[in-house]
């Protein structure tokens, strides 16, 4: 019975979360991202570099570069980020770095989903562009 139990547990974690190394681009509409941000179901995470960042970003972004994730990812700052019990949506410019972003942020546990759609379509979306 034991075994059965355990089977149903794995089969159950992955319809929830697919195995790392098929995590793929998200389905979700840009639509859709954007109700599930405004009703903070989800928290968009821009893995660009810093100098595109400082460029422009998306008002309400969490700010995670890709080369400080796969450099020097401190869980600990991860966890303040990023709440555990909502979507995460990675962005970048062309869908690249959000994919392999995503890879290694949901290592630890979280619902990432990431954009094909880079930067210029999330504005072009209706996101609102946020310049520091």
């Amino acid at each position: 019975m034991l075994t059965l139990f355990t089977f149903l547990a794995f089969a159950l974690q992955a319809a929830i979360f697919p195995p790392i190394d098929e995590l793929e681009h998200t389905k979700d509409s840009l639509k859709t991202v954007k109700e599930r941000i405004a009703d903070k179901k989800a928290v968009l995470v821009d893995v660009r570099e810093l100098v595109e960042w400082n460029d422009g970003h998306i008002e309400g972004a969490v700010h995670l570069p890709w080369r400080d994730l796969q450099d020097k990812l401190d869980e600990k700052v991860l966890r303040e980020k990023l709440p555990k019990d909502t979507i995460v949506y990675t962005h970048c410019m062309v869908g690249f770095r959000a994919l392999k972003a995503g890879k290694i942020i949901a290592k630890y546990g979280y619902d990432v989903r990431p954009l094909k759609p880079g930067y210029k379509e999330l504005l072009e979306a209706g996101f609102k562009n946020e310049k520091k």
